[in-house]
């Protein structure tokens, strides 16, 4: 009805960072200075890349669009910020105001992928630094450059458009110091429900794309660096990398902390300080990261602030002669070798050019068997692609019949004691999976969706850790542990199973707890028994199809170099440590989907606690809020153990970690937590502990009749 009765407005109030009178000019004269450095930060590195010869790589192409970004970015917003600091009417025009907003949001989703394409270009680098110049070519460059543009201005169009096709009749006071999303649609007077939603899953998809992107790659080349033995190798690889690294990280922390959250969990002020941050601290910032951790950039600084005419000739002759000239052009990244050991050897290159046959033949050493010398020198000599070599090797191995595992130690004096503190702990995590498993069964109190989807997380924390503790109580007594190929793979595949599938009954239960508490009325209707079994077999379905598919890659590889398995279980990385194939797709492959599938949980849960959380602080009365609480509070407690375990194990290369506290980690999330989750549950839980008590008062008393009868 409103929108009927309203009139258009014609302009917009902005109040600017601060009210107060006083503070306007220093404020003035502060913010003038930020933008000064940032438009001659960002301009000279747009020139220097353009014109100093050293610059001309993918990864200084990448980072000039990067300074255009930022340079734009913040001339959308700083201009007009400056000015109003001056004005005594701090208005903005209607169409101003949605030009500002386009233009802001072109440059930040912009900004948001091009920090992902750079990962991208780093990982291809330092992985596969043979290929780089075909991966990385001018024309996949120039694609991947336009891509992130064209999508920055897809994006700003739609959420322009959504948002300026909204009613504002109840104010046209914008309290931010730029025409943002969220307090525009706070002024407006139409429903904001599906343009609120939008823009929630378009924010949280780009940052899940773009963010997976970079995990996956630097994961990668955390691998691919702490392969190397040579600490100058590794200083290098490093340095390449560490510039970008801190420009992420300040980037997209910025960015979690202002918009993955509800606008209501923050003031006004705490909202504009984030914005100033990332509109136009960061910009400012992103020069200096780049330009004084980057030698190749302060040579080029000095080069051309002793001789500008020079460098500018220099450059011109040098990009008329590499149009001509027919020799490949090796960039200056350091080469990793793979032998035949899988020991690797950080190498610089001799020249800057190269051919590709003289690379292969200066990478590999020809150590090792005979064989595979055999197979090396005929690679090279036949132009064979090196991909290849490793697997001419490995057709030349024995398949593994059984596996050697070492177990959590290899002193005696301690087998029996850790044997009987295992012991223990298992038999407490069976009676109390199974115990909750029961009593949710037997006690009609608790027949609600909750207690479905508590039974079912018992459920898998029995059947994992059953499948770890025996194995591992009965290597504490046998003088050889051994462990046949297929009951390692049997093993693996029903680890897998369980481990993902408790992942995402997790975050099935924080879906839960979100409609109960931000739906209540509708409670009972969303979350109908069929939606629920859904929600449990979804999750079964994915981890069995996930844990199949990796048990595949992982024993189709050949286990030639040991059998022995430094660990107390089956697990991927250890296997995959023992094998002389190429791993590089196995390992890419379960980086992708731990990544695909930890992030997708972890934001499931981390949105619908903000939701939650949201609800929470919107009620009035402190005993609703108690209960409301007190409903999340064992879920909270799972989530944060089980998360944070997993977080520390396998987010980052097992080769950071010693092979003790790699142990220690997964004891923890195989037979630890399995324990914990019934305590969790039944000692903070009102309504579990009143079924326990009466389950036993039950049996107790069956038990009496039964004697006074007999």
């Amino acid at each position: 009805m409103a929108p009927g009765n309203t009139t258009q407005i014609t302009e917009f109030i902005l109040i600017g960072v601060s009210e107060r009178p006083e503070l306007q000019v220093p404020l003035f004269f502060i913010f003038l200075g930020i933008y000064g450095l940032t438009v001659a930060g960002n301009l000279g590195i747009i020139t220097l890349t353009c014109v100093d010869s050293r610059l001309q790589s993918p990864m200084y192409f990448f980072l000039r669009h990067l300074a255009v970004i930022n340079f734009s970015n913040s001339t959308v917003i700083a201009p007009k910020m400056l000015s109003n600091f001056l004005a005594n009417k701090k208005t903005i025009s209607y169409y101003a105001c949605a030009m500002q907003l386009g233009g802001f949001l072109v440059f930040i989703v912009a900004e948001i992928f091009m920090l992902a394409v750079m990962a991208y270009d780093r990982y291809v680098a330092i992985c596969n630094p043979l290929l780089y110049t075909l991966v990385v070519s001018p024309r996949v460059c120039l694609l991947l450059v336009s891509l992130t543009y064209l999508y920055g201005l897809f994006t700003s169009i739609v959420f322009t458009v959504c948002v300026f096709s909204l009613s504002f009749c109840s104010s046209n006071i914008i309290d931010h110091f730029y025409c943002d999303i969220t307090p525009l649609v706070g002024l407006s007077c139409s429903d904001t429900y599906i343009t609120e939603i939008l823009i929630f899953l378009s924010a949280g998809t780009n940052l899940f794309f773009s963010m997976t992107i970079v995990v996956v790659s630097y994961f990668n080349i955390f691998l691919s660096i702490l392969r190397i033995q040579s600490s100058e190798g590794r200083k290098k690889a490093f340095s390449t990398c560490g510039s970008h690294m801190t420009a992420v990280t300040v980037f997209y922390g910025t960015l979690l902390f202002m918009y993955l959250q509800p606008g209501t969990n923050h003031t006004l002020d705490t909202d504009k300080l984030a914005s100033v941050f990332y509109t136009l601290v960061i910009p400012m910032l992103n020069p200096m990261i780049y330009s004084l951790r980057n030698k190749d950039v302060k040579a080029a600084l000095q080069s051309i602030m002793t001789n500008p005419c020079a460098s500018f000739l220099y450059s011109l002759v040098q990009n008329v002669s590499s149009s001509v000239t027919s020799i490949t052009h090796a960039p200056k990244f350091s080469v990793l070798c793979m032998c035949r050991e899988r020991k690797l050897r950080w190498q610089e290159p001799e020249v800057d050019h190269i051919n590709w046959n003289n690379r292969g033949h200066r990478c590999f050493k020809t150590e090792g068997s005979e064989a595979f010398k055999n197979i090396l020198n005929h690679s090279v000599k036949s132009h064979i692609p090196l991909q290849r070599i490793r697997h001419m090797a490995d057709t030349n191995c024995t398949q593994v019949t059984h596996f050697i595992l070492l177990g959590l130690t290899d002193r005696q004096e301690l087998k029996m004691p850790l044997f009987m503190a295992f012991l223990s702990i298992y038999i407490f995590t069976v009676v109390g999976n199974l115990g909750l498993i029961l009593v949710i069964r037997t006690d009609a109190r608790l027949n609600t969706p909750m207690y479905f989807f508590l039974s079912n997380l018992a459920f898998v924390d029995f059947c994992y850790t059953s499948v770890i503790t025996p194995k591992m109580l009965g290597n504490f007594l046998y003088q050889r542990n051994l462990v046949s190929f297929h009951a390692c793979a049997a093993q693996l595949g029903c680890f897998l199973t369980f481990m993902v599938s408790e992942c995402l009954l997790l975050a099935s239960m924080a879906y839960d707890r979100y409609v109960a508490i931000c739906n209540p009325l509708l409670y009972k209707i969303r979350m109908s028994p069929g939606l629920c079994i859904q929600l449990v077999t979804v999750p079964y379905g994915y981890s069995f199809l996930m844990a199949l598919f990796h048990t595949i890659l992982t024993f189709r590889l050949c286990y030639c170099l040991s059998n022995v398995i430094d660990h107390f279980y089956c697990d991927d990385m250890p296997l995959l440590g023992l094998t002389c194939s190429d791993t590089h797709s196995k390992q890419l492959w379960v980086l992708t989907c731990a990544g695909i599938t930890f992030i997708s949980s972890v934001l499931i849960v981390f949105v619908s606690y903000m939701f939650i959380i949201s609800a929470i602080l919107k009620m009035r009365s402190a005993e609703g809020r108690r209960k409301a609480f007190s409903t999340c509070g064992s879920h909270v407690l799972a989530v944060t153990i089980f998360y944070g375990t997993l977080i520390f194990m396998y987010l980052q290369p097992s080769s950071n970690h010693s092979l003790d506290t790699d142990k220690m980690t997964s004891v923890f999330y195989t037979v630890i937590i399995p324990m914990l989750n019934p305590l969790i549950y039944s000692l903070r839980n009102k309504d579990v502990k009143e079924a326990l008590k009466k389950a036993v008062r039950s049996s107790s008393q069956a038990s009496v009749l039964m004697k006074f009868q007999k």
